[in-house]
């Protein structure tokens, strides 16, 4: 890099790391109360082993807690609803244990109980103001490793429909106060929301190092967490029990969220708020279906030896134990692989999620490329929905 490049890095959570940290929690609330909310999913978590652990802790600390449960994706309603319940209820410290909408809800929540209005108007383009910032202390504790929430200053809230929208409730206040990640909380997760979530952590690591707004600190954190992705994503998937892999794509979704927060992202999550918002489908299942195609249109506009090409090649090497091939090699490589993970991964077709295919142009029209290296088309936007139809 020429260090005459300017760039911001914001500060990111407290990380608390490692196998039965879990444990750990009931010590990390002395910095703030004993009055808590925790929100979990509808069931899993819950019916698991570690819960009842979560529990004993909270019993023999003396701490008052609360319990909401989340289905599905976070609604502005489902957050106005937790906020009724709980406003009245003296919570000092709100903790999310959870997928990634697990934290987002909890995230939203965190930051609702100390506004007047209801979450609506704070949603970027859709609200009619600034959220304040005041927040009271978030604790996330992920019990997946893709969404790398724990690690960012927004929540993404959806409404689905015909004019339904996917957009975030963002500050930079809301960052959590702590990231506890225990990769154990994460051997029981489901073969397929392993592969989804996975691959909502390589997007997310990818489009953030060859964004336009990319600095050399996220490209370093970047490099480090696709290395884990190419070590990691595979084992992860079809071993749940490696705990080794777990926690290596814990380790690449937290440096996800780390380097989205401060690079941006591109066009495939462009795509998440407009589908998103139109079809109920996982995050990571949608990113991950497109990343093929979005990808190889992209590569074919890029030159030569510009800056992205480098950086695709530098990528394509981290998946490649021959290290004496051309640029070329590597990056048409990793775009094979990119495909030969949608089948090995079982990334579905948006028709599956009932995406009808005259609703294409209109949801082409409302997506962003964001910091995409390069800007597509209309008419490719629509090409790469079509692609996976």
């Amino acid at each position: 890099m020429s260090w005459n490049q300017s760039f911001e890095m914001a500060v990111g959570p407290q990380l608390v790391f490692g196998e039965g940290k879990l444990k750990t929690l009931p010590t990390l609330l002395k910095n703030w109360g004993n009055r808590i909310l925790v929100v979990t999913g509808e069931s899993s978590f819950i019916k698991g082993d570690y819960w009842p652990i979560l529990l004993e802790g909270f019993e023999a600390h003396h701490i008052e807690w609360r319990h909401y449960q989340v289905k599905g994706e976070p609604s502005p309603a489902m957050v106005d609803r937790a906020v009724e319940n709980y406003k009245e209820d003296g919570i000092l410290v709100v903790i999310g244990v959870g997928g990634g909408s697990v934290l987002d809800a909890g995230k939203a929540i965190a930051a609702m109980l100390c506004e007047q209005l209801p979450v609506r108007h704070f949603l970027e383009g859709v609200g009619d103001r600034s959220p304040s910032g005041k927040t009271l202390p978030f604790i996330a504790i992920p019990t997946t490793a893709g969404t790398g929430s724990e690690a960012t200053k927004n929540a993404v809230l959806s409404e689905v429909g015909k004019a339904g929208f996917k957009k975030s409730l963002r500050h930079d206040h809301y960052v959590p106060k702590v990231a506890l990640i225990d990769p154990n909380l994460m051997l029981s997760c489901p073969q397929s929301i392993t592969a989804y979530s996975g691959m909502d952590a390589f997007t997310q690591l990818l489009e953030s190092y060859l964004s336009t707004k990319a600095n050399p600190i996220t490209d370093a954190l970047v490099l480090e967490g696709l290395r884990a992705i190419a070590k990691h994503l595979e084992t992860a998937v079809t071993d749940g029990a490696n705990l080794e892999a777990r926690a290596g794509m814990a380790y690449a979704a937290f440096l996800s969220g780390c380097t989205l927060a401060n690079a941006g992202l591109g066009t495939v999550h462009g795509f998440a708020s407009s589908v998103g918002g139109r079809i109920e489908i996982p995050h990571g299942a949608l990113c991950g279906t497109l990343m093929g195609i979005c990808n190889r249109l992209t590569v074919a506009q890029i030159e030569r030896g510009t800056t992205a090409w480098s950086k695709y090649e530098r990528v394509g090497r981290l998946f490649f134990a021959n290290q004496q091939q051309s640029a070329a090699y590597y990056i048409d490589g990793l775009l094979d692989r990119m495909d030969r993970w949608v089948d090995a991964l079982a990334l579905p077709r948006l028709r599956i999620f009932g995406l009808q295919k005259e609703e294409i142009p209109n949801i082409a029209v409302r997506t962003s490329n964001k910091f995409n290296p390069v800007q597509l088309s209309e008419e490719e936007r629509q090409i790469i929905l079509q692609t996976r139809l």
